[in-house]
């Protein structure tokens, strides 16, 4: 993947590692306090459920009790048993016995208002029947819950259905009321008539209208359904309270995540890296300066220099990423996609023009590369080029060890390479055996190119080349002047803006058609 790529992904991530973590911790805040809302909502309904059917069973059991009374009806010991049912059962009020739906006498009277009662509201399918009314002994309008067997009858104030404690410390609202009738048994605060209109619909379980969560339950055996409800207002309270707890820890997770992709991206961008990157996304190429016979003006080959150009279009120094590639342990394989690109740009062409050379530089690493010396040969024998037109350049550092250095230049020498010193005079030590390496191009440095006149060592270098029957390659020619310094004193070869700049391979190839052509 491509540096830009990468980062433009990790950026991505970066952003995603700031922010998720954060809006996750918001998020399962809000997500917590709406669980904890609709779970206490849902307990409180169902423990209503739970109050209401255990009323209902009391006033079963009751009305079973009354009912096994075979005595006189209205007898003191009649009455007697109705009373003690009644004070023995929490949730009754009061015992009536019945004659065809007339009450005769109760728990509260020896003779109850003889008031025919109305047909049930709901009639169970176990025979009970139930109504909604305000008939009493005692002259109350007060609105009581009756479940009436064939001959008794129990009252129940219908706040025994709905007497619940809620545990939440929000306000929750609930209401009793008739399946058969949508008539309101018992509510602890209005409902609005909007909801009453839709409870009508019997798969309705939830509805949440004007900031309020309703929730319906029906018990259809007792003919009733429960409505619970609570404003959702205070969930924002609730929210800043999960908040205290779930934003430190997104906080935390984010500033964690994003002290890891740092470190990570400071990996990703280390040198090593961005040279790797480079040569994967072949994003290093190879232009080619002419080297000039000094003689007649005709090209007689080229050095191949690597270019790294960069995302603004720009080309960075070889000064810059050459020392980079070497330091990394990359220098090999820089040199070895080098070489590559080399026959891919150049054999057809090198092959059509045997009296052109290229010279290729190798640094001290590549002098240890097992893979080089084949690659080379390999390269050569698959585009028909000979041996002689690749010349091998080598700083004087890479004989600084001859020991090392030596047998592998002796290698390449007789694989018909010809062996170049580039930068010479750069190390002054070289001066001293120049004559036991075996060698044969010397290449003398742009630095004491630019001052021939002011640099005795110059001509002292050329005349040793001439001594030991070394070609000589001046670099970084510029000027006429230097040219002509150049010829005077027997240097063979120059290269040097003076003539051409670094081409790619397109111009390089057309430069080189034209001056051989011209001579």
């Amino acid at each position: 993947m491509r540096t830009r790529h990468l980062m433009a992904l990790f950026t991505g991530v970066l952003i995603l590692a700031i922010i998720l973590p954060i809006s996750l911790s918001i998020w399962q805040a809000a997500r917590q306090a709406k669980m904890q809302f609709y779970r206490e909502l849902d307990d409180y309904s169902n423990r209503i459920v739970v109050r209401t059917l255990q009323v209902a069973d009391q006033a079963r059991e009751a009305l079973r009790e009354a009912d096994a009374h075979t005595g006189s009806s209205c007898s003191p010991e009649h009455l007697l048993m109705l009373r003690r049912i009644a004070y023995t059962h929490r949730y009754v009020q009061e015992v009536l016995w019945l004659l065809n739906s007339v009450p005769q006498c109760s728990s509260l009277e020896d003779h109850s208002v003889a008031v025919t009662f109305p047909p049930p509201d709901h009639i169970a399918s176990d025979g009970y029947r139930t109504w909604l009314t305000s008939i009493n002994d005692l002259g109350l309008n007060h609105q009581m819950t009756a479940m009436a067997s064939q001959q008794h009858m129990v009252m129940i104030d219908p706040i025994s259905f709905i007497d619940v404690v809620p545990a939440s410390e929000e306000k929750i609202h609930t209401m009793l009321f008739g399946l058969d009738h949508l008539k309101m048994v018992i509510s602890s605060q209005p409902l609005p008539a909007k909801v009453w209109q839709r409870i009508k619909d019997p798969h309705l379980n939830m509805l949440t209208l004007d900031n309020t969560v309703y929730r319906i339950q029906r018990i259809p055996e007792l003919g009733s359904g429960i409505v619970t409800w609570s404003s959702t207002l205070p969930l924002q309270q609730h929210i800043r309270q999960q908040l205290i707890f779930w934003l430190p820890a997104g906080i935390f997770t984010s500033l964690l995540a994003t002290w890891l992709l740092l470190r990570l991206l400071r990996h990703l961008r280390s040198p090593r890296n961005s040279m790797l990157d480079a040569l994967n996304s072949q994003a290093i190429q190879v232009h080619y300066q002419p080297i000039i016979s000094l003689q007649d003006g005709k090209i007689a080959g080229a050095e191949a220099l690597a270019r790294w150009q960069q995302p603004d279009g720009t080309y960075l120094s070889p000064d810059i990423f050459i020392p980079l590639a070497e330091q990394t342990g990359l220098i090999t394989q820089l040199t070895e996609d080098i070489v590559r690109k080399i026959f891919a740009d150049l054999g057809p062409w090198l092959r059509q023009r045997p009296e052109v050379h290229i010279s290729i530089n190798l640094s001290v690493d590549d002098l240890r590369s097992p893979i080089l010396p084949t690659l080379l040969h390999d390269q050569l024998q698959h585009w028909g080029i000979a041996a002689e037109q690749i010349i091998l350049e080598i700083t004087e550092r890479g004989f600084v060890d001859p020991e090392t250095t030596m047998p592998v230049i002796a290698h390449y020498r007789q694989a018909g390479h010809r062996i170049s010193i580039d930068d010479f005079g750069t190390g002054y030590s070289s001066l001293s055996y120049l004559q036991k390496l075996d060698v044969d191009t010397l290449k003398i440095d742009k630095s004491f190119v630019d001052t021939l006149e002011y640099r005795p060592l110059t001509p002292h270098i050329i005349e040793m080349a001439k001594a030991l029957n070394l070609t000589t390659v001046a670099e970084g020619v510029e000027t006429e002047s230097q040219r002509d310094w150049l010829r005077q004193h027997g240097v063979q070869y120059a290269q040097g803006w003076l003539y051409s700049k670094a081409l790619p391979k397109e111009s390089f190839i057309q430069w080189a058609e034209d001056n051989l052509h011209a001579h």
